[in-house]
């Protein structure tokens, strides 16, 4: 006895199901896949001279010197010029993308908002060289005009560019943060006799304060594993940086600067360097998951 419509008709939905859950399962191993072999084999090719050949951990990673044609390897000062270069970054991008995201979400009226928002986030399709271009055209010859620097490739040009390139991300995400804020919180400390400043500053954005977090930890991924903007405005000098005036040399334009002549254990220690960067995303990563959760919470 052969089935009925319906019954061929529910075979067909099943089918499609079960066809359309292997291939989202597909995609899924893809991307996991992928992330799995990136990582094994960056930490193969990165480890390689500490265990294979004898290199001290501690000593590449507290050295001085990186002077690969007398088997020096020290990135301790490409380490205090990232995270400088981060920190920095944040001090000023973090209070200029909070204050435009409470303008857009809770001042501006809705023409100004429409206008504005979509022009930030423009900023995040812009590619990252072009923002390089345009600190090593503008903002290196301002400083050293300014400051009197024999050259304006240093470490307050790579903050600069890095706080700008991380405005969109941190606008985005708090603007979103902000905006989902119950609208009974804003009205009930405004029936309060709270002013409507009083009431963003000591309501709202503490209530939204587990996304302003994430945007704060995304935007700092950002400024840590930026590459191409900093090689063109960093100066590139294997120093430990005392002043914001000083040249510097981050881990990424290290990786990107040497890699392309590099070989044998010079070239090990440059995927080991990525090791070291691999693990400050790590953290941060791992950082915004809490955040995310106790926002969840």
């Amino acid at each position: 006895m052969s089935d009925s419509p319906i019954e061929k008709s529910n075979k067909r939905k099943y089918f499609l199901e079960k066809l359309s859950g292997r291939f989202f399962l597909f995609c899924a191993l893809i991307s996991v896949i992928s992330l799995a072999l990136i990582i094994g084999f960056v930490f193969f090719k990165g480890l390689t001279p500490f265990v294979a050949d004898g290199y001290s951990f501690v000593d590449f990673i507290f050295g001085n010197d990186w002077v690969p044609s007398e088997d020096k390897f020290g990135v301790f000062p490409m380490i205090v010029a990232s995270l400088y270069a981060t920190i920095g970054s944040l001090i000023i991008g973090v209070p200029i993308g909070l204050f435009t995201a409470v303008f857009l979400a809770e001042i501006a009226p809705k023409p100004i908002a429409k206008i504005l928002s979509p022009s930030v986030q423009l900023l995040a399709g812009i590619p990252s060289v072009l923002f390089g271009v345009f600190g090593l055209a503008v903002i290196v010859p301002f400083l050293q005009n300014n400051l009197g620097l024999p050259k304006g490739q240093s470490l307050i040009a790579v903050i600069i560019v890095l706080a700008i390139m991380m405005l969109p991300t941190i606008v985005t995400v708090s603007e979103t943060a902000i905006r989902a804020v119950p609208k009974s919180y804003r009205e009930g400390s405004l029936a309060l006799g709270v002013s409507e400043i009083g009431t963003i500053f000591k309501v709202v954005i503490p209530a939204a304060k587990s996304g302003i977090m994430a945007a704060i930890v995304l935007s700092m991924g950002r400024a840590i594993g930026e590459t191409m903007a900093v090689i063109l405005v960093a100066g590139n000098s294997l120093i430990i940086p005392t002043s914001l005036t000083d040249s510097v040399r981050p881990l990424t334009t290290n990786i990107a600067l040497e890699m392309g002549y590099a070989a044998g254990t010079h070239q090990e220690m440059l995927f080991a360097t990525g090791i070291v960067l691999f693990s400050f995303i790590l953290i941060l990563n791992f950082v915004l998951a809490k955040i995310s959760a106790k926002g969840g919470q």
